[in-house]
């Protein structure tokens, strides 16, 4: 599967917005502070996100970025796709010319697949992430909300 670090990077700094945004925005330094993650890449990421609607960027001084929308309305797949990540287990991208041009014997397994990846990360939301990481206590310093609607994630990560 083609999950590279701009997908997982996106996802990682969309929570941690989730986690630390209260009465003001959080900053891409913050971010890049406390995820280890490139300030310059960040802002390219975020340049995305913020086209898509799932941040917006609030200037001056105490600016940074909020999430454009409430914590169970965004999916991880949102965030994935926002980003030009694909989620593809295929080797053709699924133009079925993996095998001399022509369709592989397995196609129908790697299609499959990306069908159940996709609607389990369609099924995550931030606001599931965001309790997980409270049920773990790994949030001592952030703002924590209580999702909306809860989605069961143990199954995939057992």
């Amino acid at each position: 599967m083609r999950l590279t670090t701009k997908g997982r990077f996106a996802v990682t700094a969309m929570l941690d917005i989730a986690l630390y945004e209260a009465d003001k925005p959080v900053t891409l330094a913050g971010i890049s502070e406390r995820q280890s993650i490139s300030l310059s890449y960040l802002e390219q990421l975020f340049s995305r996100l913020r086209r898509q609607g799932l941040v917006t960027s609030v200037r001056g001084p105490g600016g940074g970025y909020r999430l454009a929308k409430p914590h169970h309305e965004i999916s991880v797949s949102s965030i994935i796709t926002a980003v030009d990540e694909l989620i593809d287990a295929t080797q053709c991208g699924g133009n079925e010319n993996c095998h001399d041009e022509g369709r592989c014997m397995t196609h129908d397994l790697w299609t499959s697949l990306n069908g159940k990846i996709l609607e389990y990360l369609s099924g995550v939301t931030l606001a599931d992430m965001v309790e997980t990481q409270r049920n773990n206590g790994k949030c001592e310093n952030a703002v924590v909300f209580a999702p909306r609607k809860t989605t069961t994630v143990e199954a995939i990560s057992a």
